[in-house]
């Protein structure tokens, strides 16, 4: 199907099954009649496929303005957890390389407790605080791990559910000791080549087409906009490659991989892992823990129970609903030029929900 123009400067790219997406189309045309988010590319993803493929708005509007097309790759943020740090992971633990119950101290010979594992740091009930901005005083690996590994002396493991950019972090330098080679080799090499994710990686190459984020926002030493590169701070302090964030890429690749998750063929992952992925593990309403990914979206429309869902700071979310066969991406820049969260958060909601209702 050709794209279409519709208001707000929407472009309905792919669009099949019998579904109606009359109510979808219009709430992407009024949110960027708004201009909230400043651009986005949204996929609606069956195992065959996208059902549903639409993107419109402004992948820059300070200065230099740029329109969202589709080949706009986004900072997907803490997406990196999921697409990147806990698929390693899982592929590590099919191949017997590690155990989730193995202590982190295994891996990480400086890490100061014997009792937290690789699973306290996948769910978040380390213990570890919720944040530090490393990166207003401390540059590259060696400086930020000692740091981290400070936090842990003064954490303990439990059963309550603290998010934590830490712990993945940690879960990501896990990963290289495992392996022996750097995160962005080890995820183009197992996840992206496999699945075709031709243009999702670490540190996009000069000249990529990319949605720029914050401009003047707390993420650095000094004003401006930060475009094209990672927008969390303490990942741009550590080169850009981190478990927790640096991951961009655009609709296309992350269409493959949600479609992945639908029908894992073990190209990458299997039946298994999926499995595992999506059972409880800690955690409350509106908090709960799967192996990273966050079950049973809440607001979000009428989803099934074991519905996989993710989010990240610039704007960007995944949802994966196995059982029905159905998933989400969303990819803004939503924190473009500035953030308004409370305002991103409704966005989110009222998207998936028109999503849901399409097919209800």
């Amino acid at each position: 199907m050709k794209p279409e123009s519709a208001p707000g400067k929407i472009a309905v790219k792919t669009e099949t099954g019998s579904q109606d997406f009359t109510a979808l189309k219009e709430c992407l045309a009024n949110l960027l009649t708004d201009s909230f988010p400043s651009g986005l590319s949204l996929a609606v993803v069956g195992p065959e496929g996208a059902c549903f493929c639409a993107y419109g708005g402004s992948a820059c509007r300070t200065g230099t303005h740029r329109p969202i097309t589709t080949s706009t790759s986004y900072d997907l943020a803490s997406l990196t957890k999921v697409v990147c740090s806990v698929t390693l992971a899982l592929v590590f633990v099919e191949r017997q390389m590690i155990s989730l119950e193995d202590p982190v101290q295994r891996w990480l010979g400086g890490f100061p407790r014997s009792d937290t594992t690789l699973l306290h740091l996948i769910t978040h009930t380390s213990g570890l605080s919720a944040h530090r901005p490393f990166f207003e005083h401390l540059r590259g690996r060696p400086a930020i791990e000692a740091a981290v590994l400070d936090e842990a002396a003064r954490s303990a493991p439990t059963s309550e559910v603290l998010y934590s950019d830490l712990n993945f972090m940690l879960l990501g330098w896990v990963l290289e000791a495992c392996a022996g080679s750097p995160l962005d080799e080890l995820f183009a090499r197992e996840v992206a080549f496999p699945l075709g994710m031709r243009s999702t990686g670490f540190r996009p190459p000069p000249g990529t087409e990319s949605a720029a984020t914050e401009l003047d926002g707390d993420q650095r030493l000094v004003p401006g906009l930060v475009w094209g590169e990672v927008h969390d701070g303490n990942c741009w302090a550590l080169g850009g490659v981190a478990g927790h964030a640096g991951l961009f890429g655009p609709l296309e690749d992350l269409t493959t991989f949600v479609r992945h998750l639908l029908t894992p063929d073990g190209r990458v992952l299997g039946p298994a892992a999926l499995r595992a992925i999506a059972e409880r593990r800690a955690g409350q309403p509106p908090e709960i823990r799967g192996l990273g990914w966050r079950l049973q979206p809440q607001g979000w429309g009428d989803w099934p129970e074991d519905t996989l869902w993710h989010t990240g700071f610039t704007g960007t979310s995944l949802l994966v609903s196995r059982s029905i066969g159905l998933g989400v991406v969303l990819l803004t820049n939503a924190i473009h030029p500035h953030r308004h969260l409370e305002q991103q958060a409704e966005m989110r909601a009222v998207i998936h929900r028109r999503v849901s209702e399409a097919f209800a």
